[in-house]
């Protein structure tokens, strides 16, 4: 009896742990060619190659997926679109977040064209999440915000830890955690986040396995190796072509 329970609690985690391996590159190749998608958003497509980025998350149909600091909702739509009808996306920005991209989202959203897609404005001592309720969540050149603080700009100083525990007890066992983020010099850690708005790849795999993940994966698509990693991301030299990193963490 006890190998059989076995069994069926592993055929029952299965879907989850292997919709990545599973979901045809075609769902995300669609999501990207539909034909309702912006002009803007098409032209960002070249720099960001979103297909190859959701297929390595594994997002997949059916999926309740979380976009943290999703700003403009680039990927919220594009999620919306893999999880399809029976999933959901929640695009989660705060304050300042919620200011910078308005015009964008008014955009996006209207005449509620993205049916499963919901707005949500929190802080980041609350992300209203709730309790192992979420297949995926994904944070996209916004990670190293929990550590940039400018108080006079609007952005208060963040509880990393809290933050990060937070996405954790939201996220179902074996749930996939995104994160894409301009790489900062090595040995760094997160001195970079406050000048460059960058972080250390190696720092960043450190801080978010300390908080219950394991990381599954990383991708060298993002890369260029003539980002030097001296300039701030908005230099009109390097911003749109900065040298990222993507990493895919399973919650444990």
């Amino acid at each position: 009896m006890r190998t059989m329970l076995l069994v069926l609690a592993s055929l029952a985690a299965a879907p989850l742990a292997l919709a990545g391996d599973t979901t045809p590159d075609s769902v995300y190749a669609r999501a990207v060619a539909d034909p309702a998608r912006s002009v803007k958003d098409r032209e960002r497509d070249a720099r960001e190659r979103p297909a190859e980025v959701l297929a390595l998350a594994g997002f997949a149909p059916g999926m309740k997926v979380a976009d943290i600091f999703a700003g403009g909702g680039y990927y919220s739509e594009l999620i919306g679109d893999v999880v399809g009808p029976g999933g959901s996306v929640l695009l989660l920005n705060n304050t300042a977040y919620q200011q910078f991209a308005r015009e964008a989202l008014k955009e996006r959203l209207k005449d509620g064209r993205l049916a499963n897609v919901k707005p949500m404005l929190v802080e980041s001592c609350d992300l209203r999440l709730g309790k192992e309720d979420l297949d995926g969540a994904l944070i996209v050149m916004s990670y190293h915000d929990l550590y940039h603080v400018d108080e006079q700009g609007g952005w208060p100083a963040i509880n990393a830890g809290h933050f990060l525990d937070q996405i954790h007890a939201a996220l179902k066992p074996g749930g996939v955690f995104l994160i894409v983020d301009h790489a900062a010099k090595a040995g760094t850690g997160k001195d970079a986040a406050q000048d460059l708005h960058r972080i250390d790849e190696a720092f960043a795999k450190r801080d978010i396995e300390s908080h219950g993940f394991r990381l599954e994966k990383s991708w060298d698509g993002l890369r260029n190796g003539a980002d030097g990693h001296e300039k701030i991301v908005f230099d009109p030299s390097i911003r749109g072509k900065t040298d990222r990193f993507v990493q895919v963490y399973r919650r444990i």
